[in-house]
């Protein structure tokens, strides 16, 4: 199996719509609409300093992804890393293809002198929860308000 994990390009925007559109699916707080989708995902894009987007393939179609948010910890003193929008195709899960991107993301977070990573995972998906716990995260006493400002 060819599977290659880097930093999204502008060509990867609609298969990365794709994967957002089956992850908005399996969580209550989200709907697919594929106009924001794109538009988000091409802020993040074009300004590297906000985030990076990672992207697997495998035989050269994107399949996975992740989207990693930087941002400044007053707690640590440095920048930390919020994870979000990990998925695998479905068709491609069970090959230990989400453990891989995640690693990668991880490492690459650590040789940025990030120290410390930040989920946000749907707290009624038990299967993400148990995979999560099974990459090292453990959970936060800290809790995720919303208020919607548009």
């Amino acid at each position: 199996m060819d599977i290659d994990i880097d930093f999204a390009t502008a060509a990867d925007l609609e298969p990365m719509a794709d994967l957002l559109a089956e992850l908005f699916t399996l969580e209550s707080d989200f709907r697919p609409a594929r106009d924001k989708q794109v538009r988000g995902l091409r802020l993040i894009l074009e300004q590297p300093q906000i985030g990076r987007l990672f992207v697997l393939r495998s035989g050269g179609a994107v399949v996975g992804m992740a989207n990693a948010l930087i941002t400044v910890s007053t707690a640590e003193g440095r920048p930390v890393l919020l994870l979000e929008d990990v998925i695998i195709n479905a068709a491609h899960r069970g090959r230990r293809l989400g453990r891989r991107l995640v690693e990668h993301v991880l490492a690459w977070a650590a040789g940025a002198g990030m120290s410390r990573v930040t989920l946000l995972a749907d707290r009624n998906n038990a299967p993400a929860l148990a995979y999560y716990e099974r990459l090292g995260f453990a959970p936060s006493a800290m809790t995720v308000w919303r208020k919607n400002l548009a």
